[in-house]
């Protein structure tokens, strides 16, 4: 992470990965298309794809195959994710996530979560002491305009910063709202115009 820290100094290109997950059926069985967005900055370089097991458990494995099996992985300064689960309740151990990939992990939400809500739904969830804890894993949630975002494996200003560089127009960063856009695509033949 220190050449993370290195880069924002020298104000070098930053090179992200961002996830978001597809639109998905709401079948209990149903997988869960993600995709990954490199970005240099704000200009697209590359992809990867992968599938979660909607309301699973099996999120966090995921983004760590998908961050560290590929040929961008050396690249990197970051790992961006929007919001905290994939389908549904997949939640994402970002701590973890962090540890495992050697970067610093930002979970970026356009408002605040209703983490009222979320504590009441994953009651429904026979393992809902280990869920609502990656929900606390995930830390503090900072409120910059104009992102709401937690962060782990990089303090909240150089967090900021980085989101910052990596965001064109709009409270997106770049990665995230290309990945959006075409995980809608290939799921439903057309891309959404919310990411």
């Amino acid at each position: 992470m220190k050449t993370t820290l290195e880069a924002i100094r020298l104000n070098k290109q930053l090179r992200v990965i961002g996830f978001d997950d597809a639109p998905f059926s709401k079948n209990n069985d149903s997988r869960v298309s993600v995709s990954g967005i490199v970005c240099s900055n704000t200009r697209f370089e590359g992809m990867v794809w992968g599938e979660v097991k909607r309301d699973g458990t099996d999120g966090t494995e995921c983004l760590i195959d998908l961050v560290t099996e590929n040929k961008f992985y050396s690249q990197l300064h970051a790992v961006l994710i929007d919001g905290i689960a994939f389908g549904g309740f997949n939640i994402i151990d970002l701590p973890a996530l962090s540890e495992a990939s050697s970067l610093p992990c930002i979970v970026v939400m356009r408002k605040m979560p209703d983490l009222i809500g979320v504590d009441k739904a994953l009651r429904h969830f026979s393992d809902y002491e280990s869920r609502i804890a990656l929900v606390r894993k995930a830390g503090e949630i900072y409120d910059r305009d104009p992102f709401y975002f937690q962060c782990s494996g990089i303090d909240a200003a150089s967090a900021e910063v980085i989101l910052d560089r990596v965001t064109d127009t709009g409270k997106v960063p770049e990665a995230l709202r290309i990945a959006h856009l075409i995980g809608s695509a290939i799921k439903t033949g057309v891309s959404s115009n919310r990411a």
